[in-house]
């Protein structure tokens, strides 16, 4: 929470006059909410936050939802909370602000739990019309603390009361670097780290909620993706038509979502190369690849990350299809690998030995793909510099502060979900290819459950065969 002054509140310059202020208050009809409910992701927020409690016993535990970042100016971006946050929560969409903090108060072995938010600003305040950041005028109506008491289940006061509190001396833990207030009162945080690390660490195993809007997120993304396909006759004829396909995309994710889980990769013919290009600048030309790599992220801040490579013609040249067949032989292999018990990176190892034995076949790699797998060796990343899988959740690259031990040197667990994608790119300058194949990038890319038996993969529906995307993009672009 920040600390309200007269330039973070941004109210008018001159004052409103008395009669103005006076004026305000008067001719308001009520307008409470009704029938706020609470979303089934509550019930499984008590028991996340019973096994936090646990772990961090007599401890004040402290997660706030971040600040706002200026954009330019006086122009912010638009506001996404810290995933701990909405996962100890159950918010989702715009329902609570930014500078929203979720305190635990130790109570014997256990903990109360207090969201202290910016709340509705009701008409006997003058806040409603002269804040700019909070104001209902300005920003729409928000929850009043016993609407979101309701929403949430968890008992709710005014953020502004917050800092009187974190002074109290009660020994606490915190997220730090998030949130001004709580970096400036908790000066000291020794278990600070160890927080950090837990609760990513306990996103690695989805629940039944997170599984579901996994699920939801790659649907709405498949959807996404029909929409890009139909947008190739407008961007192949448009100039950057790059951005036509991004655009297609970023409508179904605001329509159906929140927004996107990350930046849109549409990068066609050698654009396809740049693995992280997201300029986005380059013409959409027939007889070229494109390589679509997007997901959209929904209400509840869960995100898909899928990569399809597409013919913008609508098919593949032989060319094209024999390097990506090779890619989908990987990605095979990489399925394959999944099941319990088995190390993270065996994923990673089985794409990259069907890509090197691929090379060797092609007459590219002039060693054996067993020596080229030598990590002192390695001479097929050349045209493959990315590890294939990383967990995915609230946020796309999910639990990053887990500990190498916890993650990828760690043992696959029924419930993670994960990515599997390999891909190949052929830099346009490559001499060590022929000419056909240079300036080709393709990647496949489906986000994976892991199960008891094996693996589900999510994404099973969005076409992956080059025969059964060449069918699809027909239905599509009739």
């Amino acid at each position: 929470m920040e600390e309200k002054t007269a330039e973070s509140r941004r109210v008018y310059d001159v004052p409103p006059s008395d009669v103005y202020a006076d004026f305000m208050t008067t001719g308001w009809a009520p307008s409470p909410l009704h029938g706020i409910t609470q979303d089934p992701v509550i019930s499984f927020c008590f028991a996340r936050r019973a096994k936090l409690s646990e772990a961090f016993a007599g401890l004040r535990i402290i997660i706030p939802s971040g600040n706002s970042k200026v954009r330019s100016n006086d122009t912010d971006y638009r506001f996404r909370p810290h995933s701990a946050f909405v996962y100890y929560t159950g918010v989702q969409g715009e329902e609570v602000t930014s500078d929203a903090v979720l305190v635990m108060e130790p109570n014997g072995e256990a903990h109360d739990s207090i969201l202290y938010i910016q709340p509705r600003s009701t008409r006997d305040t003058s806040a409603f019309y002269n804040d700019r950041k909070y104001g209902e005028l300005w920003v729409g109506r928000r929850y009043t603390t016993d609407e979101a008491s309701v929403r949430f289940g968890i008992e709710v006061r005014k953020v502004d009361t917050l800092k009187k509190l974190l002074k109290d001396g009660t020994p606490a833990v915190a997220l730090s670097g998030f949130d001004a207030l709580v970096d400036s009162v908790i000066k000291k945080n020794p278990r600070g780290g160890e927080l950090e690390n837990f609760v990513s660490v306990a996103r690695l195993i989805k629940d039944e909620h997170e599984i579901n809007e996994l699920q939801k997120s790659v649907d709405v993304t498949h959807r996404g993706f029909n929409d890009v396909i139909r947008s190739l006759p407008a961007a192949v004829v448009t100039p950057r038509g790059e951005r036509v396909v991004e655009a297609a995309f970023y409508g179904r994710a605001r329509i159906e979502g929140n927004e996107l889980g990350y930046d849109t990769i549409s990068a066609a013919g050698s654009h396809a190369c740049v693995l992280h290009w997201t300029r986005n600048d380059g013409d959409v030309k027939n007889g070229d690849l494109l390589l679509l790599d997007a997901g959209v992220e929904l209400d509840s801040y869960y995100t898909a990350d899928i990569t399809r490579t597409l013919p913008i013609n609508g098919k593949f040249s032989p060319a094209q299809r024999s390097l990506y067949m090779l890619v989908c032989e990987a990605q095979k292999a990489g399925f394959a690998a999944i099941r319990p018990g088995v190390d993270f990176l065996e994923i990673n190892k089985a794409c990259h030995t069907v890509l090197a034995q691929g090379l060797v076949d092609l007459g590219i790699l002039t060693i054996s793909a067993e020596e080229s797998m030598r990590p002192e060796v390695g001479l097929h990343r050349r045209w493959t510099l990315h590890g294939v899988s990383h967990m995915l959740g609230l946020d796309v690259h999910d639990c990053a502060q887990a500990r190498k031990d916890q993650y990828t040197e760690a043992k696959l667990e029924a419930g993670m979900v994960l990515t599997v994608e390999p891909g190949l790119y052929i830099q346009p300058d490559d001499e060590l290819f022929p000419p056909e194949y240079r300036g080709i990038g393709i990647r496949i890319e489906d986000d994976v459950l892991v199960t008891e038996t094996g693996y589900f993969n999510l994404s099973e529906n969005i076409p992956r065969h080059p025969d059964a995307i060449e069918a699809w993009m027909a239905s599509l672009l009739k």
